[in-house]
């Protein structure tokens, strides 16, 4: 069974609707906006890198006001503990049996601030959840029920008092990108009504988590036709083949693609999946699964290098001769 045009037209209307309500809060930012739109979408999970102040928090609160769920913000520290996210199993005197009391992770959107200023043990906390949907504590397992959305916030710069996140952890996320700073434009819109210290609470729900859960499925009946599954493949087959990649694409990271492209072209009012779909999806879903060797720091190679020496490399299918 695949989507309707008919649905395909409904999703696209409602997405838009849904970016136009962030927007509010995010100036200028429809590309980041709808990438984080796609990951909730695909019931995937978004990393989101920049400086300090461009506005990750208030991306994630806003998309967290947007959709009428609850919604939690850690602030990750060192001193943070794995029960402090997931929660912890108390005793009960007056009942005479241990209860479970839930962490912060059990809400529809969760904001991880600085996550790479907990302690690994802390990091792996969220392995289970982010995977499967699930804690699991005292060999009993509680699901976080759907959707469910982790935005995880990092600064590539403060790198005194952090732990870098294992690749392990960065392939359980769907997508990776950076809000990056407001054009001139946004920056004198924000400057002229600051007196609205918070623009997140301008956001008010437009949309039910059910409806986001019937939109996830909707997604998932996007067709996607044998030749661009080959090209993702082909992709992955050549990532690991380009110089001074030490880890290429994994199966996961593939899965991941698909999963997205599916959303973006739904996203788009389409019923099928265009290769144009997988090549402006790539640095996003490749930025943060690609692993460079040492010697690519030397040589003046970056990630968005290899990724546009990968796209170059591999044709996509409309390009090829039949």
């Amino acid at each position: 069974m695949t989507i309707s045009h008919e649905q395909a037209e409904w999703f696209a209307k409602t997405f838009d609707q849904l970016a136009d309500n962030i927007e509010k809060a995010v100036l200028g930012k429809r590309h980041v906006i709808r990438l984080a739109l796609t990951c909730l979408l695909s019931e995937g999970h978004i990393l989101l890198e920049d400086n300090p102040g461009t506005g990750k928090t208030m991306l994630a609160r806003a998309l967290a006001n947007t959709v009428q769920g609850s919604h939690a913000r850690i602030q990750f520290t060192p001193d943070l503990l794995p029960s402090d996210v997931t929660g912890v199993t108390v005793y009960d005197q007056h009942k005479g049996s241990f209860d479970f009391h839930p962490g912060p992770i059990f809400h529809t959107i969760v904001l991880a601030d600085e996550i790479n200023r907990a302690s690994p043990k802390t990091q792996s906390a969220l392995l289970e959840v982010m995977e499967e949907g699930r804690v699991t504590v005292d060999g009993v397992a509680h699901p976080v029920g759907r959707p469910f959305l982790v935005i995880a916030t990092q600064n590539p710069i403060e790198q005194a008092g952090t732990y870098r996140l294992p690749e392990a952890q960065l392939d359980r996320f769907l997508m990776k990108t950076s809000v990056g700073y407001p054009d001139r434009q946004a920056m004198v819109e924000l400057l002229v009504n600051a007196r609205v210290r918070d623009r997140a609470s301008l956001v008010s729900p437009v949309i039910t988590a059910q409806t986001i859960a019937q939109m996830s499925e909707l997604a998932d009946e996007v067709y996607v036709d044998p030749a661009v599954v080959g090209y993702v493949a082909e992709l992955a087959e050549e990532s690991r083949r380009q110089p001074h990649v030490k880890l290429g694409l994994s199966a996961r990271g593939c899965l991941a693609f698909v999963r997205v492209a599916k959303t973006w072209a739904a996203a788009d009012g389409r019923d099928h999946v265009v290769p144009d779909d997988i090549r402006e999806l790539a640095e996003p879903v490749l930025s943060h699964r690609l692993l460079l060797d040492a010697e690519a720091q030397f040589s003046g190679v970056t990630v968005e290098t290899v990724i546009g020496r990968l796209l170059d490399a591999v044709a996509p299918p409309t390009d090829r001769v039949a």
